[in-house]
């Protein structure tokens, strides 16, 4: 289990949306000073298959832009997760609310992935599941547009010494 003040990114299955968000993110902070770079970043469905592996075409997508998340498996979203997250981050406000619906207690950190662009733009990010290679490119996309965003926002909630 992660230690606490983890980042937690929520997709359906946890084998498209959520590991890329989480290679995604991993990568970025990696480029910061401390606390950041040693933030802890998990992924985790909602209806995921433990164990399951991450879709071929999300792994493609992530290793065009160097990041290989081939060895990720599935994991379902548990509510030991969500106590001890420093936030939650969902693809989709259906993921938000059935996270809302499901657990107790409600997490007070849950967001959208894209919600702190500040530029008008989709907050939600589309399930790529089954499309082409293009599809899963854009997901990775609209992402890769709003991690400097969620980086900036983790840096007004992290704690100083985590």
């Amino acid at each position: 289990m992660p230690d606490p003040g983890h980042i937690v990114v929520v997709c359906t299955a946890n084998i498209c949306r959520s590991p890329m968000a989480e290679g995604l993110l991993l990568h970025a902070l990696a480029g910061h000073s401390e606390p950041f770079k040693s933030l802890q970043v998990v992924s985790a469905g909602l209806y995921a298959r433990p164990g399951e592996f991450v879709s071929e075409n999300s792994v493609i997508a992530l290793r065009k832009v160097g990041i290989d998340i081939s060895q990720h498996r599935a994991r379902t979203l548990t509510q030991a997760m969500l106590d001890r997250a420093l936030a939650i981050f969902c693809m989709t406000e259906s993921h938000r609310a059935l996270i809302e619906l499901q657990y107790a207690p409600v997490p007070q950190h849950i967001y959208l992935f894209r919600e702190f662009l500040t530029s008008p733009a989709s907050l939600e990010i589309a399930d790529p599941f089954g499309g082409p290679i293009k599809l899963y490119e854009a997901c990775r996309d609209e992402m890769v547009e709003a991690v400097p965003s969620v980086i900036n926002f983790l840096k007004t909630i992290a704690p100083a010494g985590s």
